[in-house]
């Protein structure tokens, strides 16, 4: 995903903490199975080498984790924490499909106990 409307979409979703990452999960109304996979890091987690690492990581999750026990259909985004620079790989990995496993039982809109603005 490479366009702000679609993370905001995404947003309005399934909402699931880990300790490394938020997953985002929004099925879209539409007739495609692609499942798109989108990434973000804010800044507050470190300087654009922090960041692009855990980028890296992220992304060879999602190949590796996704055609599995993704969504079909749907967007997932993966926004990064502080602490998936330092977790041991394996872990993100079962954390991210805990995560895609959890998505499913979650309510659409997420968790959220008020709206986000």
């Amino acid at each position: 995903m490479t366009r702000r409307p679609d993370y905001l979409a995404a947003n309005a979703g399934r909402r699931v903490p880990m300790p490394g990452f938020v997953l985002l999960v929004q099925p879209r109304d539409d007739s495609d199975t692609t499942m798109r996979i989108g990434i973000t890091v804010t800044k507050k987690v470190g300087n654009a080498v922090v960041r692009n690492r855990i980028k890296r990581r992220f992304r060879a999750l999602a190949r590796e984790i996704l055609p599995e026990h993704g969504w079909p259909g749907a967007d997932h985004v993966l926004i990064g924490r502080e602490a998936a620079l330092t977790s041991d790989y394996a872990d993100l990995r079962a954390h991210l499909a805990k995560a895609l496993a959890k998505s499913r039982s979650v309510a659409p809109g997420g968790n959220r106990s008020r709206p986000r603005r």
